[in-house]
């Protein structure tokens, strides 16, 4: 979704540090069980402090402790505040946007002026050239441009009228040109602005399956470390040693995977305002971090993979017919013929000098079925066809003709290139073919092979024959292809390889395309298309942009990648901080251990503050990755895994070493223990 106002990057970081406050609420803590256990062990700190239940020479020693941990409670808080304060700026825009829509309610014959809260589904409006459309609805009479930019960010304005699949429109837009008649389709609280409040502003964000385990793995992990911490006290007891309550809070703390808990919340507020940034929604966190997982991506070739308006290429005559007889005959063939490609055959044809022909009689225009796949002109005894192969050859063969076996090779070599035929004939003669050619997009045979890259395999599904399929499969470089595909053979598609255990993606904008997107792991709906399309898929592109599906994997992949690259540095940098602090703290009772203190940290007291600053700082270090996400390439998942572990596994070993030593000669320096 693009911004209609200039987002205030600094009220959004000090409403961010206010809410840190906020959050400390024990309700909102507990959804939180790592931070939670933080909180609870800084309170506990703090009735110590408070009580004054430890030696007065450790008070300002002890004070530092208790800051650093509210400071870490704190810094969680922000990096949730902060990723959902960018939403709640956008979500302030839309309602401002909701609140000032009105609409031309028809009741019976009369139309009454009334605000669109009060709109009911099945209320019918009537927008003019100028007005805002007030609900989202579908076009039941009428065509007109509409201005799609303030959800979508777009300025090019678009074309939505009754029937087909460009009927959708959309609360909050604006008629341009002429007028529309609506029938309301959105339930009070339900429109596409409602949801989209909600989504931006996070209120109704739940965890994710995987959130969920990792949760509880998190938390599997905090036991193992309170367990590791609470015999810490008997032992050094049975050798008349003992450790305050609040130094063993504070060492807890710091062993725990607080890092990865902090930041939890924060990636995956993230990743979802990522893809806002690119102009689609989800109805949930599972639907993007599902696209991160799926292995197979179903893409319709028109409009996805080609630029969808095939255009006449080049003529071809057949027999002792001449150019100038198959370009006349062209011409009046698409008289009827009002469909882009009839279009641009009579451009080609004009282009190359196309003479006139006058013929003498009734004139009865055949217009494009897509039965027949047949159009043309019957002009007293004269019938003129241009048409797909098949249907002109049975045409001819009515008039008592045989195809050209000269015809069927032109048509053949021109499927073979991945093009159309379209072949012209006047009653039992044909004078040659049409190629109809549709580019293929630049640039999308590297993006399929990044997909391949990350185990995903590409399966193009088309309605073309198998030759022209398998030429345009070869210059897209898709991994396998469907032809003369159906709404029906999608969904069996889908259920095949669902069935086989992969996770499906898949596009579509149509009332057909429905189901398909309603079987589909994740479906990715155009926001021009049909309210049944939108409704069936569980995301919706505002772009209305097929390729969009491409953009969408890398945004769950990079989601995934963030997590599992912070969860990797957390559980490392957990495991390092036991090993840089139990020794320095062990030679309190065992002074011979001082050899295992490999940092040579100043102090038992030194380490263990250090070791509390680190474990604060480390998640402000990080909220700008858990942000922006770590960086993301396109690699297998075994590739993927090395990296994260070479990266973020090493680091989050190295780092608190390097980490607990320079704040300890720091505090030294300073005096602060």
């Amino acid at each position: 979704m693009k911004e209609t106002v200039q987002i205030n990057n600094n009220a959004i970081i000090k409403n961010a540090f206010k809410e840190s406050f906020i959050r400390l609420n024990p309700k909102h803590q507990i959804k939180n069980p790592v931070i939670f256990a933080v909180t609870l062990c800084s309170a506990f700190c703090t009735v110590l402090f408070c009580t004054g239940n430890f030696d007065s020479a450790d008070f300002w020693f002890n004070f530092q402790i208790l800051f650093w941990l509210w400071f870490t409670v704190l810094f969680a808080n922000f990096a949730e505040a902060l990723a959902e304060g960018r939403g709640k700026a956008q979500a302030s825009s839309l309602r401002q946007t909701q609140s000032n829509l009105k609409a031309n309610r028809l009741v019976g014959d009369k139309t009454e002026y009334i605000d669109a809260s009060l709109l009911t589904k099945g209320d019918i409006v009537i927008v003019m050239a100028g007005e805002l459309i007030p609900i989202d609805g579908e076009v039941i009479e009428g065509v007109a441009s509409v201005n799609e930019s303030a959800i979508t960010g777009e300025s090019a304005p678009v074309i939505r009228e009754s029937g087909g699949d460009r009927s959708s429109v959309t609360g909050g837009t604006s008629v341009l040109s002429d007028w529309i008649k609506i029938r309301v389709t959105a339930a009070k609280g339900e429109s596409f602005l409602d949801k989209m409040i909600l989504l931006v502003e996070g209120a109704k964000r739940q965890k994710t399956p995987n959130e969920i385990a990792l949760s509880l793995i998190l938390i599997g992990f905090s036991l193992i470390f309170l367990l590791s911490v609470a015999t810490l006290q008997p032992l050094v007891g049975y050798f008349n040693g003992s450790f305050s309550l609040l130094v063993l809070a504070a060492l807890f703390v710091c062993l725990i995977p607080t890092t990865i808990g902090g930041l939890l919340s924060a990636i995956g507020i993230a990743g979802m305002d990522r893809l806002l940034q690119k102009n689609v929604i989800a109805t949930s966190g599972k639907a993007v971090e599902t696209a991160g997982d799926i292995s197979v991506l179903l893409l319709d070739k028109t409009g996805t993979i080609t630029f969808g308006n095939r255009m006449a290429s080049e003529f071809f005559t057949v027999g002792n017919v001449s150019q100038e007889e198959l370009l006349s005959y062209a011409v009046l063939s698409s008289k009827a013929d009002e469909t882009p490609e009839g279009r641009s055959i009579v451009a080609l044809a004009e282009a190359m000098n196309a003479k006139t022909l006058l013929l003498e009689g009734n004139e009865t225009l055949i217009a494009f079925s897509a039965d027949t796949r047949l159009s043309g002109v019957n002009i007293a005894d004269v019938h003129i066809r241009k048409g797909a192969m098949d249907s002109v050859a049975t045409f001819v063969e009515n008039y008592g003709g045989m195809f050209d076996v000269e015809c069927r090779g032109i048509c053949e070599k021109i499927a073979k290139e991945g093009a159309t035929p379209l072949v012209i004939a006047v009653n039992a003669k044909i004078l040659g073919v049409v190629m109809l050619k549709d580019i293929v997009k630049p640039g999308i045979k590297t993006k399929f092979a990044q997909l391949r890259l990350m185990g995903i395999k590409t399966v193009m599904i088309t309605g073309d024959n198998p030759l022209t399929a398998a030429a345009i499969a070869a210059e897209a470089g898709v991994d396998d292809f469907v032809a003369e595909a159906t709404p029906e053979t999608k969904i069996r598609l889908i259920q095949q390889y669902q069935k086989e255990g992969h996770l499906v993606a898949m596009t579509g904008d149509g009332t057909n395309d429905a189901p398909a997107l309603a079987q589909a792991d994740v479906g990715l709906a155009m926001n021009s298309g049909t309210q049944s399309a939108k409704e069936a898929a569980n995301m919706i592109d505002l772009d209305s942009s097929p390729t969009k599906l491409l953009e969408i994997v890398e945004v769950g992949k990079q989601l995934l990648s963030t997590r599992g690259a912070l969860t990797t540095f957390s559980i490392a940098n957990d495991v390092a901080k036991y090993f840089a602090v139990i020794p320095a703290l062990a030679v309190i009772i065992f002074p011979s251990l001082s050899v295992l203190n490999i940092m040579d940290l100043t102090s038992p007291k030194s380490a263990i503050l250090s070791a509390v600053i680190f474990n604060a700082l480390i998640i402000v270090a990080l909220i700008p990755v858990a942000l922006r996400g770590a960086a993301f390439k396109a690699q297998s998942e075994e590739a993927a895994l090395r990296r994260n572990l070479a990266i973020y596994g090493l680091g989050g070993i190295i780092t608190p070493f390097i980490g607990i030593k320079l704040i300890d000669m720091l505090i030294s320096a300073l005096g602060l223990v």
